[in-house]
Order: structure tokens, then C-alpha cells, then sequence
């Protein structure tokens, strides 16, 4: 992060949005925005979001079955490798 470029007010972003989303479009570095000196949100581009969310969403699945294993004693390898072979073919299908 390059905090000269990629820390704005709002004031800047109300100015500068169609520049501002070229911008993060091209460079996919997402931008800080701050109201009063301080940090309130962040501004990304659509396709990094778009991995953010499925890396959540994995991480969410391997805490889930972490938690599981924890409590029943897990299920068996064949079954979660078909688990996750069904979820990748249906995010891939996604996209």
C-alpha cells in the first residue's frame, strides 16, 4: 500500500470517482477512504472481492468441518474429497 496514493478523504472520492475506479480497476490496489481523519471504509475492485469472498467462504468450510472433527471424531476422507470436489466444480461453473 503506498499511503500518498492509496489513502483519500471523502471529499476526494466524491470528486474523483470515475477516476478513482479506473484506477482501482487497473491496478487492483484498493483504496482507504477517510471521514474526519479517520478510516471508514475501503474501496476494491469487483474481482478482488469477488476472491476475497471465496477465500472466506472456504475458510469458513474448513472451520466448520475443524469444528466438526472436534466434536464427532471427523467423516471419512472419500466423503469430504467429494465434498470439496462438488464445490469447486460448481464455483468453476460460476464463473
Amino acid at each position: 500500500m503506498n499511503l500518498a496514493e492509496d489513502i483519500k478523504p471523502i471529499s476526494y472520492v466524491k470528486a474523483h470517482a470515475a477516476e478513482i475506479i479506473t484506477k482501482i480497476g487497473k491496478t487492483k490496489r484498493s483504496l482507504v477512504i477517510t471521514q474526519n481523519g479517520e478510516a471508514k471504509a475501503v474501496l476494491t475492485d469487483i474481482e478482488t472481492y469477488q476472491k476475497q469472498q471465496e477465500t472466506m467462504a472456504m475458510l469458513k468450510m474448513i472451520a466448520i468441518r475443524e469444528r466438526s472433527i472436534d466434536e464427532n471424531g471427523g467423516i471419512p476422507h472419500d466423503e469430504m474429497k467429494g465434498k470439496l470436489r462438488g464445490y469447486w466444480k460448481k464455483r468453476l461453473k460460476e464463473k
